[in-house]
């Protein structure tokens, strides 16, 4: 849904002042899956978010969604916070057997906790609304129907803001951006690559619903493969060798090689790569102007440096 060319222990967490406009760049997270009318109604929507299963277990709550009599200033029961994700998405979410200072429960999965990038702007979003946090994990093209259907609501899962998502729903501004690359194996032709059109006429693999599919489309007379479901399935596509190479997000460099050491990362001439960069936005449901403000005001009182810091922590303890 996502990347810099930047190494991830020297992220610059690029902090946008609030009430500033969406990214130019922005055009479909890649975090990939990024966002007619609020007249549209969830079957509308259906073909923007990529209509997924309800997470099991979650109940929707009165007041919840874009359909809220609550005149926008209050998020479900008031009183728990559920935010939706995968919690498998790492750096940004993932699942977790312990409970610790950075996690919250995944509400769904019993015993399960969540942490991640995400999991600390939740706690930020969820103390400014006198919340308490809990996850709910369930498939990213589930998210922005889950969220118009009041099963969860708010999403922050690396989710980025565009043009077609906000359509469905409303986005904060962002609280992190990033950038893209493309990880080969060991020993492809493409490993010395150093620019987008060293790439033509290979075969290019991203996820389904997310910004990391749609990038592919920079790459000149690329082979644009049909995405599959997620990140790992990505890498195994790539390593068992049906695709040349697989987008990813940048900042998470170190932790993808590390994880997968027969894996190169390519590394791009200065302006030879991904132009679209990748903003993280929080997903709202439309009709609730006071709480997003007071959402966009949590993100915006967090200094750069803090950012830094935190997501400096999240890459040394993301799982392998």
């Amino acid at each position: 849904m996502t990347t810099h060319d930047y190494s991830p222990s020297h992220s610059p967490i690029t902090r946008i002042p609030h009430g500033t406009p969406p990214v130019s760049s922005l055009s479909r997270r890649s975090f990939i899956k990024l966002s007619a009318t609020a007249a549209l109604g969830v079957c509308a929507t259906s073909a923007l978010a990529a209509c997924g299963p309800a997470a099991p277990g979650v109940t929707p709550v009165a007041g919840s969604g874009s359909s809220s009599s609550a005149g926008g200033s209050v998020l479900g029961d008031g009183k728990t916070l559920r935010v939706g994700m995968e919690a498998a998405y790492a750096p940004f979410n993932w699942q977790a057997t312990e409970a610790s200072d950075t996690t919250i429960p995944i509400q769904n999965v019993a015993g399960a906790y969540a942490d991640g990038y995400d999991v600390q702007f939740a706690k930020v979003i969820a103390k400014a609304l006198g919340m308490e946090p809990v996850a709910v994990k369930m498939s990213f093209s589930g998210l922005i129907d889950s969220l118009n259907n009041g099963q969860i609501d708010i999403i922050l899962a690396g989710m980025s803001a565009t043009d077609e998502r906000r359509q469905a729903i409303d986005f904060s501004d962002p609280y992190f951006i990033g950038h893209f690359g493309l990880l080969v194996k060991k020993g492809s032709r493409f490993e010395g690559a150093t620019e987008l059109s060293d790439f033509a006429g290979s075969a290019v693999l991203g996820q389904k619903d997310t910004l990391l599919d749609s990038v592919i489309d920079e790459i000149p007379n690329v082979t644009h493969l049909t995405p599959v479901d997620s990140v790992p399935s990505q890498i195994s596509q790539l390593t068992q060798g049906t695709c040349d190479a697989i987008t990813y997000n940048t900042e998470n460099t170190d932790g993808f090689l590390k994880a997968n050491p027969g894996l190169v990362a390519i590394q791009f001439e200065d302006g030879r790569g991904f132009s679209q960069v990748v903003p993280v936005n929080a997903g709202l449901a439309k009709g609730k102007p006071e709480v997003l403000k007071r959402v966009n005001d949590a993100i915006a009182a967090v200094p750069e440096e803090e950012r830094t810091s935190m997501f400096d922590a999240v890459i040394a303890r993301q799982p392998a």
